[in-house]
């Protein structure tokens, strides 16, 4: 069969009747379309302009047809499939609309899952498209044959296995729709070898899904709803706005921005939420969660009324979810019904998009300044500041820490870059220090907490918004995990920063097993490679930092590097990441050392 992959769709359906791969359709016209190129056709109407992918046999028709179309679509071979998926999903987050992968059957789609089940967690929209062997040997366990539906499933917005060609348009549509309306995520289509190359019975005709019966999201919310969030917010004494990834989902930072101008009130983000709100913005408090802002955490214990917009309430943010807010109204905003009192009782829900939901309640809301109630969260900033912030960019003893390092790029991008953070201290470390003044110019892995994201996604990111500077921040354990992925970077010529807190250790797993386990190192030192010399074998150039005078002519070079730069820092073996709330414990219990 892969002997026909490069025959055109005619010829090849004709050539697959013979050897029994697929069945003779009744008078096929010889203008009628094979399916693969019956999918190349629905991916350019969707809009889809770059794919990330991986060849191999079950999927080879499908790039058969991808060959015809190269001056439309822009394919990007990766590494590894995994690298495919978080490629596709930093493309998706910084260019507001699905990422596309394209890879085999068996390893090629399982592959995937890692990306997969990050991409749902964190409501990133991708539509993966995987081959599939023949029809005729579904279920025979064929040669790269795995049941690549019932292992999606539950990771997966949508599923859908493709058996004949003339399903090609209708089933592209839905997935799409499904990947980016609602609460987004991602869609995986199985097309089997046999749909790939038979040709379609009819005309294809594409028409972009709208709507379907089973499934609507709801955008616009109720009003009765909002007049019950607007008729709290508007009694509320000591009112705090919480901001997750939701409101940058639904491009409602504007609409956030005058919402919290308005009302007066504080504002705090989630991981994922950072970079909605400039960190400048005199309204904004800081980050919530376990090693959030100080401040941030202690109050959210003193609040009367919390507005929660487009985030979920996750276990990194509440800690203990029995000891979580409990003096306080619930204002819930989400698109998705289902997070409505999943962990934390709302008792004024609003289901529907965040930016629709903040306009609806912007004339509803009175104006209001919350002053004295916002200058509670700044004596806990003097604390943080004299505990851990000012300590951590002044103390020049021993080697670099990862808290100037990324200080220190803050202030030479002027908050304006792309960050792209892998998992562990260094993320956490990216989050505290980094000052952001553009939205969306955050991509981190959240409720996956996926080792070896970075990489592959900066390179995604970078693709997705080629007029900004992407920065990825990886610690040395991270980036063992996706390493190849240099080579799909220097090959496409982009120029994305690449920068490795190296302290030779799986550091945050050694910081709990130093705080929480007695010091009992349990495998996670690290005896790494000379990263240098590895981007150079593929083709990046690339230095090592390791006295803290160098550092910022390092960083120099970094930025103003024409094309992909690595720079390697040497960092504090030892350095743990506060404040920190420990595991199990309420968020009012928040330690500083």
């Amino acid at each position: 069969m892969e002997a026909i992959a490069s025959i055109k769709p005619e010829i090849a359906h004709a050539v697959a009747v013979s050897t029994g791969d697929i069945s003779p359709v009744d008078a096929p016209a010889p203008t009628y379309i094979n399916g693969s190129h019956a999918l190349m056709k629905a991916l350019l109407a969707e809009g889809v302009d770059t794919i990330f992918g991986y060849p191999g046999g079950a999927i080879m028709p499908v790039y058969d047809a991808l060959y015809d179309y190269q001056d439309q679509i822009n394919h990007i071979l990766v590494r590894h499939e995994q690298g495919a998926g978080h490629a596709a999903q930093g493309y998706a987050r910084v260019a507001g609309r699905a990422g596309v992968c394209l890879v085999t059957s068996g390893p090629g789609a399982t592959n995937l899952v890692t990306a997969i089940a990050d991409a749902l967690i964190d409501s990133t929209p991708l539509v993966c498209i995987v081959g599939q062997v023949g029809k005729k040997l579904l279920g025979t366990d064929a040669f790269q044959e795995a049941d690549v539906m019932g292992v999606t499933m539950p990771i997966t917005k949508w599923n859908y296995q493709i058996t004949d060609a003339d399903e090609v348009p209708d089933i592209l549509s839905k997935a799409f729709y499904i990947a980016q309306s609602g609460r987004p995520g991602p869609v995986l289509i199985d097309m089997t070898k046999s749909a790939q190359l038979e040709l379609m019975t009819k005309p294809y005709v594409y028409e972009r899904c709208q709507s379907l019966v089973s499934y609507r999201p709801r955008r616009i919310p109720k009003q009765e709803q909002v007049e019950a969030a607007a008729a709290l917010i508007n009694s509320a004494k000591r009112p705090y706005i919480l901001v997750g990834h939701g409101v940058q989902i639904a491009k409602a930072e504007d609409e956030l921005r005058e919402f919290a101008e308005k009302t007066g009130i504080p504002v705090a983000t989630t991981l994922l939420g950072q970079s909605t709100i400039p960190t400048n913005h005199p309204l904004y408090v800081g980050w919530l969660g376990m090693h959030g802002n100080y401040g941030t955490n202690v109050m959210t214990d003193q609040a009367d009324v919390i507005i929660a917009i487009g985030m979920r309430f996750d276990d990194r943010v509440t800690g203990d979810a029995s000891k979580y807010i409990k003096q306080a109204k619930v204002i819930h905003i989400e698109i998705d019904p289902s997070e409505i009192d999943k962990i934390i009782r709302a008792d004024a829900p609003v289901v529907g998009d965040a930016r629709e939901a903040l306009k609806a309640l912007l004339p509803l809301v009175k104006p209001n300044d919350h002053t004295v109630w916002r200058n509670e969260f700044r004596k806990f900033d003097a604390i943080e500041n004299e505990t851990i912030t000012v300590p951590e960019l002044t103390n020049t003893d021993g080697k670099i820490r990862m808290a100037e390092v990324i200080d220190m790029l803050s202030k030479k991008t002027k908050g304006e870059a792309i960050l792209v953070t892998d998992v562990g201290q260094h993320q956490m470390m990216a989050s505290r220090y980094y000052q952001f003044r553009r939205p969306n110019s955050l991509v981190t892995s959240g409720g996956m907490g996926t080792m070896g994201f970075a990489l592959p996604a900066a390179f995604g990111a970078q693709v997705g918004a080629p007029d900004r500077q992407v920065v990825a921040i990886i610690g040395d354990g991270c980036f063992q995990m996706t390493l190849q992925e240099l080579g799909t970077i220097v090959q496409n010529k982009q120029p994305v920063k690449a920068i490795i807190l190296n302290n030779n250790f799986l550091g945050m797993v050694r910081q709990w097993q130093q705080l929480f386990h007695e010091r009992r190192y349990s495998f996670v030192e690290l005896q790494n490679p000379d990263f240098i010399t590895i981007a150079r074998g593929f083709g990046m150039d690339g230095q090592t930092c390791d006295e803290r005078a160098n550092l910022s002519d390092a960083l120099d070079t970094l930025l103003a590097h024409d094309g992909p730069f690595l720079l390697e820092v040497i960092v504090e073996k030892e350095e743990n990441v506060f404040p920190m709330v420990p595991a199990g414990a309420s968020v009012s219990q928040i330690r500083l050392k």
